[in-house]
């Protein structure tokens, strides 16, 4: 069997500069140096278009939130073009009635081929001013050696196995995860959970240690827990990123994933979807098993 398609992930593990244009010509520059490395795809950090500023006050908020087709958003996919190596940016976008916590994927020729905003935001926290994202999307990503079936969920997502479920269910082989907050072993076993049920590769890119409330340790999980014929488990964390700030590139082998996810159990394998009903209704926190029919 072939094992020559591989996927390289740049996680773009940056401090934010402050200000637009700063973070612009941060950004651009870091992407040059992912695809100096050899990068197919360039992730940023989550908001990266503000540094991951949330005032709680409405007109401040809206004067930090930018539109998807602004210069900002747009400038990283003439760059994605120019450098032939996918980019996701990261943002606050303008919608009303609240902003949005978004990240458009543009591909190697500089076409948008993903817009995802962020379902599951920290309502409890300073995302209460955030609008939730509506859906989970999946694209084919060309990185010209072979199509990559690509999707993304971001930071507080990851909590919740439906967003994952999802993705795999419409055919994601790699999560993209753009991250803001301070990863420790249990956001970080959340993630391993969330790669190996699911059979599919996460690459989760947060701010570095001197953001607050961040701490690096940016992550590639690639959803391989064995190998056929080889004794034993193997570590699917194929990079975790110390917490200073950097470009950290992951290799993710895409034969072997496919291989493992053609021949392994997890994923759909064999679920009970007439089971779930209490999934599908919401239930609530009282509610009595005989109520689920």
């Amino acid at each position: 069997m072939s094992k020559d398609i591989s996927l390289k992930i740049a996680l773009l593990q940056l401090l934010p500069e402050g200000g637009l244009e700063k973070q612009l010509e941060k950004g651009k520059n870091a992407c040059i140096k992912a695809k100096d490395m050899g990068a197919d795809i360039a992730l940023f950090p989550e908001m990266w278009s503000d540094g991951y500023e949330l005032p709680q006050d409405s007109l401040e908020l809206a004067a930090l939130s930018i539109d998807a087709e602004s210069d900002f958003v747009r400038a990283f996919g003439k760059l994605a073009g120019e450098l032939q190596m996918a980019i996701g940016i990261t943002f606050l976008e303008k919608n009303k009635p609240k902003p949005l916590n978004s990240m458009i994927l543009f591909d190697r020729y500089g076409k948008e081929r993903l817009h995802y905003s962020k379902v599951h935001t920290c309502a409890f926290d300073l995302e209460k001013v955030l609008a939730p994202g509506e859906d989970f999307y999946v694209t084919e990503l060309d990185i010209g050696r072979d199509i990559i079936k690509v999707g993304s969920m971001i930071c507080f997502d990851r909590e919740f196995p439906e967003s994952a479920r999802i993705l795999m269910l419409k055919g994601a082989e790699v999560i993209l995860a753009p991250n803001a907050c301070p990863m420790e072993i249990n956001r970080l076993s959340a993630l391993r959970a969330r790669a190996y049920e699911n059979m599919l590769a996460i690459a989760t890119c947060n701010y570095p240690k001197g953001q607050p409330d961040c701490n690096g340790h940016s992550t590639v999980f690639d959803g391989v827990a064995w190998l056929r014929g080889e004794p034993g488990v193997r570590d699917m964390c194929i990079l975790e990123a110390p917490e200073e700030e950097g470009i950290y590139l992951a290799e993710i082998n895409m034969d072997v994933l496919r291989e493992y996810r053609a021949h392994e159990v997890m994923g759909n394998k064999y679920r009970h979807p007439d089971k779930y009903k209490a999934l599908a209704i919401g239930m609530k926190t009282n509610c009595l098993a005989e109520d689920i029919i």
